[in-house]
């Protein structure tokens, strides 16, 4: 009789919940039009951000902060689509790291849009097929992923927002690991693994493919062959999984960019990339960076990429701490100005 009494109280909660959830969906409608009237984004990672770290701090439990902050991301979720249905391109197909990202940002009620390349990604949100997309940009333990370092350089695209994601790797196959024959992934996952697979898999072909969501299906239809991929791909495709965790580092994160057609309010705890080529004189790059001491900001991330334009000519591409709408900020940028051939800001973006 208690669980019974029990129950009938959270069937009563319940329905105050779904009652206070259609009055705040409500007046997300009504947010979603004053910000279509002023050409405001609806997607304003700034405000997600203060809402969740907000509920957090007030929050004393027994519901955990990670628990609080996925449910929190389904109801934002499902509130900026009543705004405005939003279209994600990623890089595909489903299953991806870049998919789990996105989801993890953008909740369920998105839609989704699985590309193949970067260069497909970059073009569908300039052209407005997708509202957003989101791409990989470098991972903990095997540094930068070069081809969106590249796409930036012509794209008019802007940065609006970062995500962390811790990767764990698995093993999946129909067969048993001593029967495995080869093994098929991205190039960074298979390095990312390369010592548990000398280990554990000496001698077998590692073949690379475009994504680890291609790697499972390759792999489900071949009974000897593996693939390494995420337990959502094992669950999406259905191939068992052999072993968990095979990556070599345990502290494994891929940060990956949110790409849009306008930057991010301030937040007051932002980041800001921009990309850059010299003068070809000496103490270029010294030079370069001397602004930034100067106004005392620092630097996260500088990353150099050869020009395709010119021999030994290399763009730089630098994070920063700071929004661009920063005094400090501004001025560091319009003292480098003079010492370019060219000079974008990427974007300003709260920190992941």
């Amino acid at each position: 009789m208690e669980i019974k009494k029990l129950r009938k109280e959270i069937n009563k909660i319940d329905v105050q919940i779904l009652d206070l959830l259609n009055k705040r969906a409500k007046v997300a409608i009504n947010i979603g039009k004053t910000k279509k009237k002023r050409g405001v984004s609806v997607y304003m990672p700034d405000r997600e951000r203060d809402v969740i770290n907000s509920l957090i701090k007030k929050n004393q439990g027994p519901l955990i902060s990670e628990a609080l902050k996925n449910i929190y991301r389904e109801i934002m979720s499902a509130s900026l689509n009543l705004q405005k249905k939003l279209t994600i391109a990623y890089l595909g197909p489903e299953a991806t790291y870049t998919h789990e990202a996105a989801t993890k940002k953008f909740g369920s009620s998105s839609d989704y849009k699985p590309l193949t390349n970067m260069k497909e990604i970059f073009s569908a949100v300039e052209k407005g097929i997708a509202d957003f997309g989101v791409v990989p940009i470098e991972n903990s333990t095997e540094g930068v992923v070069t081809h969106t370092l590249d796409m930036f350089i012509e794209s008019d695209v802007k940065i609006c927002d970062e995500i962390l994601l811790p990767i764990s790797h698995c093993l999946l196959s129909m067969s048993k690991k001593r029967a495995i024959k080869k093994v098929y992934s991205k190039d960074q996952a298979l390095a990312q693994c390369s010592m548990w697979l000398q280990k554990n898999l000496p001698g077998v072909p590692l073949i690379e493919v475009y994504s680890t969501a291609q790697a499972v299906k390759l792999a489900a239809k071949q009974r000897t062959s593996a693939a390494i991929a995420s337990q959502l791909a094992s669950r999406l495709y259905n191939l068992p999984i052999v072993a968990k965790n095979i990556e070599d580092s345990s502290v494994n994160v891929t940060r990956f960019l949110v790409i849009g057609r306008q930057s991010s309010q301030p937040t007051g705890n932002d980041k800001v990339s921009l990309i850059f080529s010299l003068k070809d004189r000496v103490g270029a790059l010294h030079s370069s960076l001397t602004p930034f001491y100067k106004h005392k900001i620092n630097l996260t991330k500088i990353e150099s990429r050869p020009s395709r334009r010119k021999i030994w000519e290399y763009y730089f591409f630098v994070d920063l701490e700071g929004h661009d709408e920063e005094k400090k900020v501004r001025q560091a940028i319009e003292e480098l100005k003079p010492l370019c051939t060219f000079l974008k800001v990427l974007g300003s973006y709260p920190r992941g």
